[in-house]
């Protein structure tokens, strides 16, 4: 069975200006990746300035219940920002989908969650996030405006991020010596309330479960990820979550950012391969060598996004789907999924 270590609470994942590396079961006090004293190889020291420019940052979250799945995402890439929400409607088949860019980053992402907050602001569209982990809960507040071919949205959502009850993970990886990448996830119940076209839904704590994440890294100047996260209710009905990744960085044996929740612990995960054998657009196979993930994404809904310009180039793929196999915890509990909804995302970023 894959086991990996879990290190004692620090404030910060920068500790002496060098970036450390390893898995926790809590949220850092301060994730200021501004404090990597020299993430570059120059022979001079980088300003401020410019090592601010090269860090990219963004907070998703989700939530699902029997009747629709919600995601939605912030983010400051610096070359842009942007924001994405698509919410689908599990029981009439109906996807809501919003997505917003951007030039330049002028959104000041947290530094800590403890108590903490991110404004995004377009025409017709308004996104706050409250990190209030102090207070065991994470708030969201979302409002768009109808548009021509797209109902309007309004939505206030409440995760219960109490850390002992609902441990999260977080760690910090690194891409080269002091290039780091810093990650937060928590699975949580969810309580609120949702407005789409005048029909008002209602999230009941006890029968939703909800993601949150925070995310800042030192990204190659070409990076690429591939990342597939599922969470609900089985079969037994236990809460269940999981977050498995493929990305550039190093040492992913011992140290990435996978994880299972399965009735309020968490089991770190080995490395995953995630392959596409027909395309995105197709089944994508999810496996581990030890046993522990075995699963297939069948993409249902569609969210591509594409753009090219000079320097800048993304190409950007969020499917929702399906997830049909098994994934094992640590101690020995077989998670068994059948059409389990979810989504994924591939992402290729040149900036």
């Amino acid at each position: 069975m894959y086991t990996r270590e879990i290190q004692d609470p620090r404030p910060s994942p920068v500790e002496r200006g060098e970036a450390l590396q390893g898995t926790w079961l809590a949220a850092f006090g301060e994730a200021d990746l501004l404090a990597v004293r020299k993430p570059f190889p120059f022979p001079v020291p980088v300003p401020r300035w410019a090592r601010n420019w090269r860090l990219k940052e963004w907070q998703a979250f989700a939530a699902q219940d029997e009747r629709f799945y919600l995601q939605a995402l912030v983010g400051n890439m610096k070359y842009f920002r942007w924001a994405q929400v698509f919410l689908y409607d599990k029981e009439r088949g109906q996807p809501f989908r919003f997505r917003r860019f951007a030039p330049f980053g002028g959104w000041r992402m947290p530094r800590s969650l403890a108590n903490a907050s991110i404004d995004s602001r377009f025409s017709g569209f308004f996104l706050r996030i409250h990190n209030w982990l102090d207070a065991d809960t994470v708030k969201i507040d979302l409002d768009i405006e109808a548009g021509r071919s797209r109902a309007s949205f309004t939505a206030h959502l409440e995760y219960e991020a109490d850390q002992t009850r609902f441990p999260p993970m977080a760690v910090s990886l690194l891409f080269a010596d002091s290039r780091c990448f810093y990650a937060y996830k928590a699975l949580t119940p969810v309580r609120g309330d949702m407005v789409i076209g005048g029909r008002h839904l209602w999230l009941d704590p006890a029968k939703s479960a909800g993601f949150f994440g925070d995310f800042k890294g030192y990204y190659p100047y070409r990076a690429y990820w591939t990342r597939c996260t599922g969470l609900g209710f089985d079969g037994e009905n236990r809460r269940y979550g999981f977050s498995v990744a493929e990305s550039q960085s190093r040492g992913s044996f011992k140290n990435n950012e996978n994880a299972l929740w399965l009735g309020g612990k968490v089991t770190p995960l080995p490395p995953v391969r995630i392959t596409m054998p027909e395309g995105v657009r197709s089944d994508w196979v999810i496996q581990d060598m030890e046993g522990m993930v075995d699963l297939i994404f069948t993409p249902k809904e569609q969210f591509p996004h594409r753009f090219n310009a000079f320097v800048v180039r993304t190409e950007y793929d969020t499917p929702l789907g399906q997830y049909s196999g098994t994934l094992v915890d640590s101690e020995g509990r077989t998670l068994d999924l059948r059409g389990h909804w979810g989504s994924a995302e591939r992402i290729y970023l040149r900036m």
